[in-house]
């Protein structure tokens, strides 16, 4: 397409289908709860949720090119810190009844916070080593969560997650808007929508801004981003300040989605999940990071599904291990032959047919 001018050259969709496709996808969402049942509208609730994570994990890690096996750590922070602070008052476990315009913000500044305090270490280290350092903040995290009990419950109970409120009103409850009778579960479906368009908008503003660019001079050569004039620190710490955040958000969200927040659930195998994420949907692409999220989310369903008709699945193993296994499966296939992963494989079928019915 020919561009006329900067501002269209710069634009979030710069073409017209972008435009169409963009605004076919947010209509078929926004009508999406009044078509599926309840079970797969808190399926897509919980996809919206993890996508938000998940953009974060790719800010620092496909963008940034900093490896982080910690980011279920952050996400912790983010779910307890709004348990505590939008949790009942009078409940087993320590809580303030707040509003949610406070514990949201609050969750993803804290988990921002302690991202901050990290970084002063990724800035000394990279690739493995990194990895390395930030699992250490996962044992350290199931540590204190799993005996700081008075904020957590501890394992195996766990604690209610925040009431949600806005003014008054309330999201864990079903009520009336301009007529319409909304359950919690559709009121929760589109906050976290809602939240998942403007952090999603915000995520891609980042990358495209000076801030961004630098993200990828340290992601393919830090020391010639140095040499070139790249605070490298700086931008290291921004990387992790703004991932973190996206995982305190993502993990106080997890506690309105889930009515009981546990300390297991925020472990090794979650830090997994969400690497799995990013690299089947797409490194470095935030609409890969959303397609990753949607793919692994709504995976169960599909495999619940048709694991009936599949004779081994029930004798050899379990749908969930099934599952498992195809993630990993997955994921090596994708680093093999399409390191961009899903959306990797769009691009390139786009551009097939961009071109066709010519090879060149």
């Amino acid at each position: 397409m020919l561009f006329t001018d900067y501002r269209q050259d710069m634009a979030n969709l710069d073409t017209p289908a972008k435009r169409w496709w963009t605004m076919a996808l947010i209509a078929v969402v926004v009508v999406a709860p009044v078509v599926v049942g309840t079970e797969l509208e808190s399926r897509l609730a919980l996809v919206f949720i993890t996508a938000i994570g998940a953009i974060g994990l790719n800010l620092v890690t496909g963008y940034a090119g900093q490896v982080s096996l910690g980011h279920a750590f952050f996400l912790g922070i983010g779910a307890y810190t709004a348990a505590v602070l939008g949790g009942d008052p009078d409940g087993r476990a320590l809580g303030y009844g707040l509003d949610i315009t406070i514990w949201l913000p609050a969750a993803g500044l804290l988990a921002s916070f302690i991202g901050l305090l990290v970084a002063p270490i990724a800035t000394r280290l990279r690739g493995l080593y990194l990895a390395i350092v930030t699992l250490g903040l996962v044992f350290i995290g199931e540590h204190f969560f799993r005996d700081w009990r008075n904020l957590t419950g501890g394992p195996g109970t766990g604690r209610a997650g925040p009431r949600v409120s806005l003014f008054g009103f309330r999201f864990d409850q079903r009520s009336e808007v301009f007529g319409i009778d909304l359950s919690a579960e559709v009121k929760t479906y589109f906050l976290a929508l809602s939240l998942l368009i403007v952090l999603a908008v915000v995520a891609r503003n980042i990358v495209r801004s000076r801030v961004g660019r630098a993200f990828a001079a340290v992601r393919d050569r830090d020391i010639a981003a140095e040499v070139m004039g790249v605070p490298l620190a700086r931008t290291k710490a921004t990387a992790f300040t703004v991932s973190s955040f996206y995982a305190g958000v993502a993990g106080a969200l997890l506690t309105v989605h889930t009515p009981f927040v546990e300390p297991g659930s925020f472990g090794l195998l979650t830090s997994v999940d969400y690497l799995a994420m990013i690299l089947i949907g797409g490194m470095a692409t935030i609409s890969g990071a959303i397609i990753g999220a949607a793919f692994l989310g709504l995976m169960p369903r599909v495999v619940e599904e048709f694991s009936g008709s599949l004779p081994f699945v029930g004798d050899f193993f379990s749908p969930s291990e099934l599952q498992s296994m195809l993630t990993g499966v997955l994921i090596i296939v994708f680093i093999v032959v399409e390191p961009r992963g899903l959306f990797g494989l769009w691009v390139r079928v786009r551009n097939y047919w961009k071109a066709w019915p010519f090879s060149y």
